[in-house]
């Protein structure tokens, strides 16, 4: 094993399918020399030259058709989007495009492409580069959506998002970029689809994603000394979810929070909580908590105040056992 930022995880991955797969090709602005808005692609443009590391003008809409034309022609692009936030200018691209063209044109090509982007508040962003919009695309039939929460994660799916032959759309949360982790020295990959058990428990299921996943694990610690034992879902794929293992957990604890950092208005956590009640609601026994944060734009000067954290989690959880039905 060996330690490394996640951050780093991101770029031994697409490093590691360069290496492995000529097709694969790094599309972005500034991922060349500058080695991208957070460093996932430093030195890439030195080992594999500009004609894999391809550097674009600032125009999203632009490079993310370039991306389309590249996977229907057989190569395998990576696409860096700064912010979260831009994915706006590039909507008709991902949405109408990319998501569409291997159903419409009746599997004749597929559409190999990977799209990552850093999400998220903590960093006195601003409330165009600090939101997390992850609902908006796990709606779209036709998107895969990942959203790792810690080094290990992030490159083992990531791996797995290059392989796959539909376009997948890497969700990162920037508090996470510094987060040291182990990984193994040995090559290995993380299947699409597939939740992880980030802490075993049998008192209630908190399913929590990204920056989150580490705020309930504080939550389920300080809820432990009360004898209060938390088990934590990290989906890790947001779409397709893994229902199973959700649906396992809660019939062990009978009792659900969902966590996440977006608005909780129309967010992830209502469409778990909502195929929770339609498929297994004879195993809760108490109604369903959500955590997330206020519906209003992220808020530059009240980033704390605004952000979803541990206390919420144990909040959710005190709530979540004070009720039966």
């Amino acid at each position: 094993m060996k330690e490394i930022r996640y951050i780093g995880g991101i770029k031994e991955a697409i490093r590691e399918e360069m290496e492995r797969d000529s097709r694969v090709v790094l599309i972005g602005e500034d991922v060349g020399k500058p080695g991208g808005s957070f460093g996932a692609s430093r030195g890439l443009i030195e080992q594999f030259g500009p004609d894999r590391v391809i550097d674009t003008p600032i125009s999203e809409a632009g490079f993310m058709g370039m991306a389309a034309g590249a996977a229907a022609c057989g190569m395998r692009p990576v696409v860096e989007i700064m912010f979260m936030d831009f994915m706006t200018v590039c909507m008709d691209g991902v949405v109408n495009q990319i998501a569409k063209m291997r159903y419409m044109f009746g599997s004749r090509f597929s559409m190999p492409i990977v799209i990552r982007t850093p999400c998220g508040g903590g960093l006195n962003a601003g409330p165009q580069h600090s939101q997390c919009l992850e609902a908006w695309f796990a709606h779209v039939p036709g998107l895969k959506v990942v959203m790792p929460s810690t080094p290990y994660d992030v490159k083992g799916i990531m791996k797995s998002a290059i392989r796959d032959d539909n376009p997948v759309i890497v969700v990162e949360n920037k508090a996470l970029h510094a987060l040291k982790g182990s990984i193994p020295e040995e090559e290995y990959v993380i299947p699409l689809g597939r939740a992880d058990i980030k802490r075993t428990g049998s008192d209630v299921t908190v399913v929590a994603t990204s920056r989150m996943v580490h705020e309930s694990l504080k939550a389920a610690e300080i809820l432990s000394a009360e004898n209060i034992q938390v088990e934590i879902i990290d989906p890790v794929t947001i779409s397709p979810w893994d229902k199973d293992r959700v649906f396992q957990s809660i019939a062990k604890t009978h009792r659900l929070v969902v966590a996440h950092e977006a608005v909780k208005q129309c967010g992830i956590g209502a469409e778990i909580s909502a195929v929770v009640a339609e498929e297994l609601m004879d195993e809760l026994d108490a109604p369903i908590v959500r955590v997330g944060a206020p519906f209003v734009p992220v808020p530059f000067s009240l980033e704390q105040a605004y952000l979803p954290n541990a206390k919420d989690v144990v909040a959710g959880v005190r709530k979540v056992l004070e009720k039966t039905f």
